[in-house]
């Protein structure tokens, strides 16, 4: 008889759960062949922001929360290390899958290949080369140990083996994250979101800014925001905050300036659905997150990347994308020249067509060894 594999999958921030969700969903289509565990390591956790896109993924419960909270990237990479390796010595699990590229990304991959266990990386072989990204260098260091890497486009495929990395360890599979979004786009279609925001279809912009680079230093976060408070005289512009930026809204003391104008609304962090409509319906998208450039492209809303690089320049190609930095001009021309019209074709890059997911299954399915 041939017992089904045990397949620990590792989400540790909500950008991670659109992508494990329709690989989780696809394994369960095959209990002889597979068991999978799914574990949270609760870098990033918000018992409310975690629940709703838990219910709206339609993933279940976390088979292991190991609570691990925010730190210093090296104490958080530290804790993760400890509390997984104790789950991977209890499971014995036949293959360890990461997503994305946050610190539990490469934590869990160095965790479970210390023991010999092997990993799978999907979203492998992104880079923006740019090493004051601690992104950057958990997606290096992930895919330099992993047994498996599920790319999501061809220029990754190159990345991956200009680094050295065997042919035969890499899957081209199309975006998992993309599968989530196509899944679940048909649920957007009656919400009442616009509604409860007071904004209207194509008369509005989504704002997103996280990274440090964009609003821990004082100075830029202030060119950004004083470009969003001009911007928003030409149209609404809604702003999930991340903490981060709460921090330095309220370090600044700019909370008066916003309560003066109505056009640029701040609000606490949004749930999946509701934002994936909100960027559905917008005119245009404005962030500094990998994520949204790739939703954007799909759902054919233009997007402006606050960042001197990305790692997914597909999303460029496409005509979806682009990266202007953090530049008060720059930012302003670009957001300005969308609005009178100068947006470029945008195509679907290949493979983002919703079966990503299916495809990594399959090579699970097909390989005699994933080490």
């Amino acid at each position: 008889m041939i017992h089904s594999k045990k397949i620990i999958l590792v989400v540790g921030a909500r950008p991670n759960f659109m992508k494990v969700a329709p690989i989780l969903q696809e394994l369960v289509k095959y209990p002889e062949a597979f068991q999978p565990l799914l574990i949270h390591t609760g870098q990033h956790y918000d018992a409310d922001m975690s629940d709703i896109f838990f219910q709206d993924l339609e993933l279940p419960k976390p088979d292991r929360f190991l609570g691990i909270g925010s730190g210093s990237h090296a104490e958080q990479t530290a804790k993760v290390m400890i509390a997984f390796e104790e789950v991977c010595i209890e499971e014995r699990p036949d293959l360890v899958v990461v997503v994305g590229d946050v610190n539990s990304t490469m934590a869990c991959a160095i965790a479970a290949k210390k023991l010999c266990i092997p990993v799978a990386h999907v979203e492998a072989g992104l880079r923006s080369r740019d090493w004051t990204m601690p992104e950057e260098i958990n997606r290096v260091v992930t895919d330099a140990i992993s047994d498996l890497l599920f790319t999501p486009s061809r220029d990754a495929n190159e990345n991956l083996l200009r680094e050295g990395i065997p042919l035969e360890r890499i899957h081209f599979v199309g975006n998992v994250m993309i599968d989530s979004l196509l899944s679940q786009i048909s649920k957007t279609e009656n919400r009442g979101t616009l509604r409860r925001f007071g904004v209207k279809a194509g008369n509005y912009a989504i704002l997103t800014l996280h990274r440090p680079s964009n609003v821990d230093n004082p100075d830029v976060f202030m060119g950004i925001f004083n470009v969003m408070i001009d911007l928003s005289q030409e149209l609404p512009i809604i702003w999930p905050v991340h903490p981060r930026s709460r921090k330095m809204l309220e370090q600044l003391g700019l909370e008066h300036h916003i309560k003066n104008n109505q056009e640029l609304r701040l609000v606490e962090p949004i749930g999946y659905l509701d934002m994936l409509t909100l960027n559905r319906r917008a005119r245009l998208i404005i962030t500094d997150s990998g994520g949204l450039q790739e939703e954007a492209t799909v759902l054919g809303v233009p997007c402006i990347t606050l960042r001197e690089n990305t790692e997914r320049p597909v999303t460029v190609e496409a005509g979806a994308n682009r990266v202007v930095g953090n530049s008060p001009d720059r930012i302003r021309a670009a957001v300005l020249s969308i609005l009178n019209g100068n947006s470029n074709r945008i195509t679907i890059p290949e493979l983002w067509d919703g079966k990503a997911a299916m495809r990594i299954v399959e090579v699970l399915l097909h390989l005699n060894s994933w080490s």
